[in-house]
């Protein structure tokens, strides 16, 4: 008989439908571990102030080491780029729509000064340096949550992937275009991860990793940890995977007012995903100006930083 599986998971209606996603795939019994993070229990802070990458998945990963649950399942944009010691990423099963989505209005229509509602500094700077002449508002909260307070703004941004994962596709008014905006690492990924010893659940998940989704997103994760890993600047990258197993991967680095934003891109194949990520962050940091942009902004927060 197929040993059934505890899936641990956040508890809002997009996790749990990522989570029963995967269920699915897996086509075997489980049960979701339902787990509190704290960015579900600290709702008045920013996400940028808590820390931002990692907030919603440390406590999910710790149920999965105790041995409280079998597998974690995530947002790939929530995972820090470095998997903690013990766990691995064994599967990234499928990749919706990686693009960022207004409800509300469609960006060309947005009056002079609009008001737009994110909570991420990666959405404003990038809209920021679109149109200065934008105002931001904070917004957190669950993707109805959040539709809920559009009313207050003239639009609001969220992920084009949760909407369509919540039967919620009519609700976007614009899917922006990654040359509009580029998506945060991971955007629109699924990630699963379990124990490093346990090999009866490491082969039941690569079963269901989509190996063109776990390339794009493995060049995106190397990205992020050549930026420093918990890089507090808005960052955005998004890789795409020909069918001949070339990866374009495009990369932002920018102020937090989104005065200074910083393109590149490079070109590499699924045979080291890593290995581009690298190269084309280096070349993002020393040919591109960005280890300017991380030293200002180290020198404002006052504290060093090694992005060797």
């Amino acid at each position: 008989m197929t040993r059934g599986l505890r899936v641990a998971t956040r508890g809002s209606a997009l996790a749990r439908w990522q989570a029963e996603r995967v269920v699915d795939l897996l086509a075997r019994p489980a049960e979701l571990v339902v787990v509190s993070t704290q960015g579900d229990r600290d709702t008045a802070s920013t996400i940028h102030a808590l820390g931002g990458t990692g907030v919603f998945v440390k406590e999910v990963q710790d149920a999965v080491l105790r041995g409280d649950a079998d597998v974690a399942v995530h947002s790939a944009k929530d995972l820090p780029p470095v998997t903690p010691p013990g766990l691995v990423l064994a599967a990234i099963p499928e990749r919706g729509d990686p693009r960022d989505a207004l409800a509300g209005s469609r960006l060309d229509d947005l009056r002079t000064g609009a008001r737009i509602g994110t909570g991420s500094v990666r959405r404003r700077a990038q809209l920021a340096a679109l149109r200065p002449d934008l105002t931001f508002g904070e917004l957190r909260g669950n993707i109805p949550t959040r539709l809920e307070r559009a009313a207050d703004f003239d639009a609001v941004v969220v992920a084009a992937a949760a909407l369509d994962r919540l039967g919620l596709a009519a609700r976007a008014t614009e899917r922006l275009a990654p040359s509009t905006l580029l998506p945060q690492v991971g955007q629109g990924g699924l990630a699963v991860e379990c124990r490093a010893e346990d090999a009866d659940t490491f082969a039941a998940l690569a079963e269901i990793d989509d190996p063109g989704a776990h390339a794009e997103i493995q060049a995106e994760r190397a990205f992020l940890e050549q930026l420093g890993g918990g890089c507090s600047l808005p960052c955005g990258a998004l890789a795409r995977r020909d069918d001949d197993g070339s990866i374009v991967l495009e990369v932002l680095l920018a102020s937090l007012d989104g005065r200074v934003v910083l393109r590149t891109c490079g070109e590499g194949d699924d045979s080291d995903p890593s290995a581009l990520g690298f190269a084309v962050a280096r070349r993002l940091l020393d040919e591109e100006g960005g280890r300017v942009v991380l030293e200002d902004e180290e020198a404002a927060a006052g504290r060093p930083r090694s992005t060797s």
